[in-house]
C-alpha cells in the first residue's frame, strides 16, 4: 500500500480552492442497514490494489455515541434518553423554534468534526489518494440526513440562529465539492430493520423518504438495489466504478 502523506491539515485551513486536481471520489450513501461501511471496507480492499485508496467515514456518529452513553452504568439509559429527546426536538418540522444553546453548541460541535474529517478526505485525495466515503454532506435539508442540524428556516435566539448561519456555510462549503460518483443503496424499512434492529422504523422511515430526494449538487448519482445478497451488490458496485474508469 502506498504510505500516507505525512503532512497534516491544520484545523483552520481553508478547503482547497482546486477541485480538478483532486483524486475521485465515490460517496456511499443510503438509509442505516443499507451496507455502507460493509461495502466502503471491501471497496478499499479492492480498490487499493491498482490505485491507492482510503476511506472515510462522514456521518455525524451521533448513533454511536448514544449507544455508548447508554452502556454506562446507572446513568446511561437515562441520559440517551435525555439526548434524543433534545435531538428529536431539535430536528422537527420548520414551524418549530430552534433549541436551546446548549443543544445547539452541541450539534455545531458535531458538524465542525464531520468538516473536520471532510478535510482530512480532501487532503488524501490533493494528494492522490482516491477516496471511499461511508455517507457525504449535503446543504439541501437540515436535519439526520447528512445536513446540518439546525435548520437555518426556524426562528430561535439571536445567537443559535447566528450557529445555525454558520453551520449552514460549513455544508455549503462541503457539498461544493461533487463526489465523482454517489452510489446510492436503496432498501425497504423492513430489510434496514432487519439490519439494525436497535434502530426506530419511524426513523428509518423518514430517512427512506428524504434520501431519494437529495441531489447532491447535481452529482451523477447511480442507484442500486442494496435487498439483494450482498456479493451481488458489490459486483453491481464493480461495474458501476468501472464504467466511470475507477476500477479495472
Amino acid at each position: 500500500m502506498t504510505p500516507l502523506p505525512s503532512r497534516k491539515i491544520a484545523f483552520t485551513q481553508a478547503l482547497p480552492r482546486s477541485r480538478t486536481s483532486l483524486a475521485p471520489c465515490v460517496a456511499l450513501i443510503g438509509c442505516d442497514g443499507s451496507g455502507k461501511s460493509t461495502l466502503a471496507r471491501d471497496l478499499v480492499a479492492l480498490l487499493d490494489r491498482q490505485t491507492p485508496t482510503r476511506s472515510m467515514y462522514l456521518g455525524l456518529g451521533t448513533g454511536d455515541l448514544g449507544r455508548r452513553i447508554a452502556d454506562i452504568p446507572l446513568i446511561g439509559r437515562i441520559a440517551e434518553r435525555f439526548l434524543s429527546g433534545k435531538a428529536k426536538k431539535a430536528h422537527d418540522g420548520p414551524k418549530k423554534r430552534l433549541p436551546g444553546l446548549a443543544t445547539a453548541l452541541v450539534m455545531f460541535g458535531f458538524s465542525l468534526a464531520r468538516y473536520h474529517r471532510f478535510r482530512k478526505a480532501l487532503g488524501y485525495r490533493a494528494h492522490g489518494i482516491q477516496m471511499i466515503t461511508d455517507r457525504y454532506p449535503q446543504a439541501e435539508i437540515s436535519g439526520s440526513f447528512d445536513g446540518p442540524g439546525l435548520s437555518w428556516t426556524r426562528k430561535g435566539s439571536t445567537l443559535v440562529e447566528a450557529i445555525a448561519s454558520r453551520e449552514r456555510s460549513l455544508y455549503t462549503g462541503m457539498a461544493a465539492y461533487q463526489p465523482t460518483v454517489v452510489v446510492r443503496l436503496n432498501v425497504d424499512v423492513d430489510t434496514a430493520l432487519s439490519r439494525k434492529a436497535d434502530h426506530q422504523r419511524d426513523m428509518l422511515e423518514r430517512k427512506l423518504a428524504v434520501v431519494p430526494t437529495l441531489s447532491f449538487g447535481g452529482a451523477n448519482i447511480v442507484d442500486i438495489d442494496a435487498t439483494r445478497p450482498y456479493e451481488e451488490v458489490l459486483e453491481t458496485v464493480l461495474a458501476v466504478l468501472r464504467r466511470h474508469g475507477l476500477v479495472s
